[in-house]
């Protein structure tokens, strides 16, 4: 069974141009065109048109993306590694999605507001166990008060760098780059820098965050699904902590 390129628009979400698009770069060929000139897809474009719109997702150019596929041509684990994701995903929204039944019924009861509640969910608390049970509560409400007091355009900014940050690691994975090498130290250099802008994270204000903890985070990255999808899986984390734990051996701080 195939589906026509307007089928496929229509369910996917997305347009025939779009479609039409990734066939001329190569990412998504069309399994036959028809005497119509119609292009049609069969179960396996499926398949990869929700890789591609899962890495989309993650904030992944078409270069970038194109590369992770090729690289992992093996479909099934690649999706287990998004379905933890997703899954991490689904949890954050369903919190939030209680936070704001909550305060609508508060709202239009006349209700008390309880502001631990209201905020139950949203990014910047997303991790907050994790960062009080590593790194002290101090560490947590420090860089809690600097997400808070973000403009919505520095929240943006912030966001962006962060995304071609986890962009550029993937797309070095994918193509073999060795954990020792320039690029990969280079890499290793931006993410050091990045953290250490960051209140609350060791080593703020002095530069770069020691190597104990760019160790420690590069471990959690592979150990936890969550942290490890923003690198592609577990293989794309494996590849950031390896490059971390010989940026830390050559910086210690």
């Amino acid at each position: 069974m195939d589906w026509s390129i307007q089928d496929i628009a229509r369910i996917a979400g997305t347009t025939s141009r779009t479609l039409r698009h990734y066939d001329g770069i190569g990412l998504l060929r069309p399994t036959r065109i028809g005497s119509n000139g119609y292009r049609f897809y069969d179960r396996d474009s499926l398949v990869r048109l929700q890789r591609i719109l899962l890495l989309r997702d993650l904030g992944l150019g078409l270069p970038a993306i194109a590369r992770v596929l090729a690289d992992r041509e093996d479909a099934a684990p690649a999706l287990r590694d998004h379905l933890g994701w997703l899954r991490g995903e689904q949890e954050r929204l369903a919190r939030q999605i209680a936070s704001v039944e909550t305060t609508i019924h508060a709202v239009e009861s006349g209700a008390e507001i309880m502001a631990e509640e209201m905020f139950d969910g949203f990014d910047h608390t997303r991790y907050k166990e994790e960062v009080e049970q590593r790194w002290g509560r101090e560490a947590y409400a420090a860089s809690d008060r600097w997400w808070r007091g973000m403009t919505p355009q520095e929240r943006q900014e912030w966001k962006e760098r962060q995304e071609r940050l986890a962009s550029d690691w993937t797309a070095a994975a994918a193509r073999g780059a060795a954990p020792d090498s320039d690029e990969a130290q280079e890499l290793a250099r931006r993410h050091a820098d990045w953290l250490a802008g960051i209140p609350g994270t060791p080593g703020y204000g002095a530069g770069a965050p020691p190597a104990a903890y760019l160790t420690g985070l590069g471990d959690m990255y592979v150990a936890d699904p969550r942290f490890g999808a923003n690198y592609g899986g577990v293989e794309g984390a494996t590849f950031v902590r390896d490059a971390l734990r010989i940026y830390a051996a050559a910086h210690p701080a």
